[in-house]
């Protein structure tokens, strides 16, 4: 498409998203009493006004059943988390049998490393990314100790090229093949937080197969973000947060995905009450038998006040579809881009794009270096109503996700932005 750095063609593409209903679906905070341009989607998505009915309709029920409410609410809570399975499986590519939720995030990660992470004295390196989210890299130091290995042998990561800023996927496979038989476990962000680089989990999980290891991913930056067909790429394990781009509010639970292979095997695995047959959980018996399928992983009590609005959010992606949101996901970063780079050429700025030019190989974000702009165009966007968020040395993500935000939009940050940079030359 031959884009235009108009207000008009912005509005054009709006008036053909079939997506742009959604907008009103969502709660926008205000900043000089105007509606704010959201950014950071990434970090934290936006409120969905639905998710407030949700939670109320946990309180009505917790009010007027209390206890009972674990069996005689409209959504009982004792199964709750099992609402998610059909919704969540078309999100990432799974059976049904294969997702579920519960804990956060790096919890949730912790718990699969029982499972996936069996070191013997010769298999027992894990390969990483470079520059991976800190809460995996500690979470990956504290395991490989606790088995008794030392970070610095055990954890290996693969870098980036001397003046690039993305991984090469001929790179990952090498450093697999490199430490070959060594090899316990793969675990690597499905996209990586920095650049908004995806990664081809695909190709990946079947180079670690073929040396023995398993393999797994942290989809924090990817679920509900980009295409996954996590069974058919045979992965053995993923988790992902749901406050992102699959907005279910700050610290919500975490998504988790077991590829049926893996079921009836005599895997380790931490038990708990939910976790435990779910058709003689009250016999209250004192030996532990799993759950079928990915729920055999459960151990808590369900936190339905912390899972209503993730359900409320995963019903409304089950309505739009992912080849939807993509589609609109696709058009809207290529507008951003193409905004991105006219302000540069008519400004004279130098503001590097870092996230990929494939369209395969990045999402919703866009990660700039703002070239001799530093913190303060920051700051100026900041107080202008532009939120985005800010990495070291000087990088700004920009999240565009096609749930509510318009092409429009991209036209007003870029004025904006323009805007700020003739601010700082003036």
């Amino acid at each position: 498409m031959n884009f235009q750095n108009t207000r008009e063609f912005a509005k054009s593409l709006d008036a053909q998203d079939a997506l742009s209903k959604y907008q009103s679906e969502f709660e926008f905070p205000k900043v000089n009493g105007k509606k704010v341009i959201y950014f950071t989607g990434n970090s934290l998505g936006l409120l969905p006004k639905r998710a407030k009915k949700y939670v109320d309709d946990v309180m009505n029920d917790w009010a007027n059943l209390a206890v009972e409410g674990h069996f005689y609410a409209e959504k009982p809570w004792w199964d709750y988390h099992e609402r998610f399975s059909n919704p969540l499986s078309k999100i990432v590519g799974a059976k049904p049998s294969e997702v579920s939720v519960m804990n956060t995030l790096t919890v949730n990660l912790h718990l699969m490393m029982v499972s996936f992470y069996c070191p013997t004295a010769t298999r027992y390196k894990i390969i990483c990314e470079e520059k991976a989210f800190p809460s995996d890299q500690y979470m990956l130091q504290t395991q490989v100790q606790f088995h008794g290995f030392d970070p610095k042998d055990a954890i290996v990561e693969v870098k980036r090229r001397e003046g690039e800023h993305n991984l090469r996927t001929e790179d990952i496979i090498a450093k697999i093949q490199e430490v070959g038989d060594q090899l316990a476990l793969v675990l690597i962000g499905g996209i990586n937080y920095y650049t908004g680089q995806v990664l081809d989990m695909k190709t990946i999980t079947q180079a670690g197969h073929q040396v023995g290891a398993n393999v797994g991913w942290d989809l924090a930056h990817a679920a509900g973000n980009v295409e996954l067909h996590l069974h058919d790429w045979d992965v053995d394990f993923a988790c992902w947060c749901s406050y992102k781009y699959m907005n279910a509010g700050p610290g919500s639970v975490s998504g988790y995905f077991i590829h049926e292979k893996h079921h009836h095997k005599n895997l380790h695995r931490f038990g708990g009450w939910y976790g435990h047959n779910k058709e003689r959980r009250f016999l209250m018996e004192p030996d532990y038998t799993p759950n079928e399928g990915a729920l055999g992983w459960q151990s808590s009590c369900t936190g339905v006040l912390a899972m209503a609005p993730y359900l409320a959010s995963v019903e409304m992606f089950d309505e739009i579809g992912m080849d939807a949101l993509i589609a609109k996901r696709n058009l809207i970063t290529s507008f951003l881009e193409f905004i991105i780079d006219d302000v540069a050429k008519e400004t004279g700025a130098d503001l590097e794009i870092i996230t990929p030019k494939n369209q395969a190989e990045r999402g919703s974000q866009l990660s700039v270096i703002l070239h001799g702009q530093g913190r303060a165009l920051f700051n100026y966007l900041m107080k202008e109503g532009v939120i985005v968020d800010w990495r070291e040395p000087a990088v700004i993500r920009l999240a565009p996700v096609p749930l509510y935000t318009t092409f429009e939009e991209m036209y007003d940050f870029g004025q904006i932005l323009k805007q700020g940079i003739l601010n700082k030359l003036s």
